[in-house]
């Protein structure tokens, strides 16, 4: 038998690191560096644009029309001051930007639809391909478009959080473990096959258990780490994991 597979990282607290994570970077520096904020802005944007995409698709724009929207509400949201009215009391990114969306489908996209997809300066690249594709392929719901992208927020939180641990384990030379084991994050502890998984990577049943372990308690700091991301004050942390396995629950 193989030994024990080291598979542990350094842990994340999202408490110490919250104070370069981007929300709070945008929402600090909106009023005096706002390069810092729009670049800090961007990366949250790109990561999170597709939940805001089928928002508006939710809301029965058509295709074209919805890929318009959104690329204009982006290229207005990262070109203007608008963060610097960004209310740090409602510090959550998701909230501010379904807000902002609303607003801007109330009237302010008027003023902004001449700027097409291929005319101005668009500030992000987005795969409109890859999104409608992904939209086509959920499901029918009668469920309230709001109450929809929360879900879809969460997915793609979720989504990041394991890509990001993917990279993690592949960088530390793990792929194989990581390809082998990431199943085991979803479901109950006690119904993950041991026996069969340590067949296949030839490690004994208390290894693989303890591999399982690790894997899930870095998966939980890359939540806590990602979620820290999105917020303006890290005491809230916990607070929206809650929120976030609710609505995945819901």
């Amino acid at each position: 038998m193989a030994p024990t597979q080291n598979t542990s990282f350094a842990p994340v607290n999202p408490r110490a690191v919250f104070a370069t994570t981007h929300w709070s970077v945008v929402m600090l520096a909106a009023r005096r560096d706002t390069t810092r904020a729009r670049d800090a802005l961007a990366r949250l944007c790109q990561t999170y644009w597709y939940p805001l995409y089928a928002y508006v698709r939710r809301r029965g724009y058509p295709v074209h029309d919805a890929q318009d929207l959104t690329q204009a509400f982006f290229t207005r949201l990262l070109e203007r001051h608008s963060l610097a009215s960004a209310d740090p009391e409602r510090g959550r990114f998701r909230s501010f930007i379904l807000v902002a969306m609303n607003h801007f489908l109330a009237g302010e996209w008027k003023k902004g639809r001449a700027q097409k997809r291929g005319g101005g300066c668009e500030k992000l690249s987005l795969d409109w391909a890859a999104a409608e594709q992904r939209y086509d392929l959920e499901p029918a719901t009668h469920a309230a478009p709001d109450k929809l992208f929360e879900k879809q927020w969460a997915l793609t939180l979720l989504s990041e959080v394991i890509s990001r641990l993917e990279r993690e384990y592949h960088s530390a030379g793990k792929a194989g473990l990581f390809a082998a084991l990431k199943h085991t994050l979803i479901g109950l502890r006690d119904s993950q096959p041991y026996a069969e998984l340590a067949v296949a990577l030839d490690l004994n049943e208390s290894a693989v258990k303890v591999a399982v372990h690790r894997l899930r308690k870095r998966y939980r700091e890359l939540i806590q780490a990602e979620i820290a991301e999105t917020l303006y004050d890290p005491q809230e942390v916990d607070a929206e994991m809650r929120h976030l396995f609710q609505v995945l629950a819901d």
